[in-house]
């Protein structure tokens, strides 16, 4: 029996790993040891029984030690990151990061792609022309310095093994678990060198977390795993019972965030993005912290500082706002069946629906669609007419879009009554 099976069965009967252990299959694993199916049965063991706290430690510790760490100990500010636990529509990090730089932090992100039903924020940023996710750790840090925020995806050099441990959980129906989702978020965290860290952990039918008592144990998991390594978190707690935002997709999500960033962003994301803002920022005292960040958006610097990066970043700043930039070949118009309130969307159909229409991966070789997604014209709670626009859906492909339309029109519930809602931000 090898190391790896050996593993897999202790995993398997529920019993312990050291850390040892842990570090080994890592390792193995990134260094192509270990094969994608061996890893695979791994992934599937933990999804099955999860991992105790020491082994959760244990594992983080391995994924950070497999590349460089960043010392940003030298700059003027406080140096914070934001990070989600994934949603529908979850485009926060290109409103917040750019805000806080504003403010006087500084923003180092080290972001992932699409994971099961839930958009990648490197998938999004490479929609725009010219921008390069793949930089050195040097020009990295230079960014940051120099901008304020820069973000780019796993190399070589930072948390590697994440970056291909993360690949295969998408692919394998194994993200929904506690101890994976935790190394994989606080092992880049640690990495990027910063003091604080705001987390948007969301719960409900479009999240990994479905109930409020599994959000608040990962956010009780990533919160000491940080304070370990010297890090401050918040974990906030946000509903994913609908789309965040009006846009879901690729390209459509970073329009979107411009729409924000230029005084025009819809309430429910400006609400989670001044929430997370406002936490970052009592990390370091600063007051009048939600004026300070409308102001930010009022004079124009947010926007400035994200088309800096994009700038800094090899991408084309001037292609945020041209409306010519990725047209879908095929879109349609989802209409209401009958009167009554929007009783209530599920939003992991939706979800699965943009993975469909090309947004997403069902492989990891696959491509994206820039142009793929959607536009939610209701909200829950809502009164509708029948005949009334529900969605506009849209990608590049006309059968992917029937398949993808089929699946939203199953999402919506319309009922007689007007629902009980609970708020967006539950904590």
């Amino acid at each position: 029996m090898t190391s790896a099976e050996a593993i897999i069965q202790k995993i398997l009967s529920q019993i312990s790993l050291s850390d040892t252990e842990i570090t080994t299959l890592v390792t193995n694993y990134t260094n192509g040891k270990i094969t994608d199916s061996k890893m695979t049965e791994w992934l599937l063991a933990v999804m099955k029984n999860g991992l105790s706290l020491s082994e959760t430690a244990a594992y983080t510790e391995a994924i950070l030690n497999s590349g460089k760490q960043l010392d940003f100990s030298h700059l003027p500010g406080f140096v914070v990151d934001k990070h989600s636990t994934g949603g529908v529509g979850d485009k926060v990090s290109f409103i917040l990061g750019p805000i806080l730089a504003a403010c006087g932090c500084f923003v180092p992100m080290v972001c992932g792609r699409g994971l099961g039903h839930t958009g990648g924020t490197i998938d999004k940023l490479e929609t725009i022309p010219g921008y390069n996710c793949e930089i050195s750790l040097d020009k990295f840090s230079k960014i940051v310095e120099d901008v304020g925020i820069s973000i780019m995806c796993q190399t070589s050099e930072i948390c590697p093994a994440d970056g291909k441990i993360y690949a295969l959980r998408d692919v394998t129906n194994t993200v929904a678990s506690a101890p994976l989702i935790c190394g994989s978020i606080m092992s880049k965290k640690v990495a990027e060198g910063i003091r604080g860290l705001v987390l948007d952990i969301k719960t409900g039918n479009g999240a990994f977390m479905s109930t409020l008592e599994e959000a608040q144990n990962l956010g009780k998991l990533l919160k000491s795993t940080g304070a370990a390594h010297g890090v401050n978190v918040y974990p906030a707690i946000t509903n994913m019972d609908e789309p965040l935002g009006n846009m879901a997709g690729n390209w459509c999500e970073v329009v979107e965030s411009v729409q924000c960033l230029q005084g025009n962003g819809p309430s429910d994301l400006m609400d989670v993005v001044y929430h997370l803002g406002e936490k970052a920022l009592e990390m370091v005292k600063i007051e009048n912290s939600r004026a300070k960040m409308e102001a930010s958006i009022a004079n124009g610097t947010a926007f400035e500082i994200f088309k800096n990066m994009v700038t800094a970043h090899g991408g084309d700043a001037n292609s945020l706002t041209d409306p010519n930039l990725h047209i879908p070949e095929h879109s349609t118009e989802i209409t209401a069946s009958k009167d009554g309130y929007i009783s209530s969307i599920d939003t992991l159909l939706l979800g699965n629906a943009l993975v469909e229409m090309g947004a997403g991966r069902k492989k990891i070789t696959n491509s994206i669609d820039s142009s793929a997604g959607f536009t939610i014209h209701v909200k829950r709670g809502d009164f509708v007419h029948k005949g009334d626009n529900l969605f506009t859906s849209y990608c590049a492909s006309s059968k992917k879009l029937v398949l993808g339309v089929e699946m939203m029109t199953k999402s919506i519930e319309i009922s007689s009554k007007s629902p009980k809602l609970p708020p967006l931000i539950l904590n």
